[in-house]
């Protein structure tokens, strides 16, 4: 994409969602960390379901750590790889009361330095709880982004580093949200919902799916596909 392309991309999807939040359930900066780890390999509804009674017990590293790593792994058990994070968010709770007096730092290498919290999850805590600029790639972030022409990589790690150099201001607080979302529910996996798609006639994908399956192809001229 060009830089005004990469401008109007960003444009549209703030103008459908000006405010977009993460859809993982938390009370405070310490339930988002906890969260956030537990959500890898797990979608965020089934962390939700699984943390609600939690949430509501554990609050802060010293009630997680008296909770212990079996009573952790009752609450999470429906969540895949539940025993290896229950054993790491037990292992960062009590990191978090040994180095940084029980609470959540707000620099990205000690976050990472924290059992269990890779640099997708800092980046996801300093953007959600401290409001930092930063592009925490999943895999609909990793997708989108080489799909659309956005962010084309092999890495997401590489990814990151265009979109931190390629997107621009006033969107780069909430760019990774609109991209995740988007990638969620509209640019899908196995089907992307090209047919519905507002940025569709930015977009480099070249078999764009214009037709919802069992409809007529839609006609407005501005969902039909650009040359790549």
């Amino acid at each position: 994409m060009t830089r005004e392309q990469i401008f109007e991309f960003f444009r549209r999807l703030a103008e459908a969602n000006p405010e977009p939040e993460t859809e993982l359930a938390s009370g405070n900066t310490y339930q988002l960390l906890v969260a956030v780890v537990l959500s890898a390999q797990a979608t965020d509804a089934g962390v939700n379901k699984a943390t609600r009674a939690l949430f509501q017990e554990v609050r802060t590293p010293a009630e997680m750590v008296e909770l212990g790593e079996d009573g952790l792994k009752a609450h999470i058990r429906t969540i895949g790889l539940f025993n290896s994070k229950a054993k790491n968010v037990i292992a960062l709770s009590q990191q978090l009361l040994d180095l940084h007096g029980g609470e959540v730092p707000d620099s990205l290498a000690q976050l990472t330095a924290l059992p269990g919290v890779g640099r997708k999850t800092g980046n996801v805590v300093l953007n959600c709880a401290f409001g930092a600029e930063t592009f925490a790639v999943d895999t609909h972030v990793f997708r989108v982004g080489n799909r659309t022409g956005l962010a084309r990589s092999k890495t997401p790690e590489a990814v990151e580093a265009k979109l931190e150099k390629r997107v621009p201001q006033p969107f780069r607080r909430h760019a990774h949200h609109w991209l995740i979302l988007h990638g969620r529910y509209t640019c899908k996996a196995r089907l992307p919902e090209c047919w519905r798609c507002p940025v569709v006639d930015l977009c480099a994908y070249r078999p764009k799916v214009l037709e919802r399956p069992g409809k007529r192809p839609v006609a407005d001229a501005t969902v039909r596909a650009r040359p790549a």
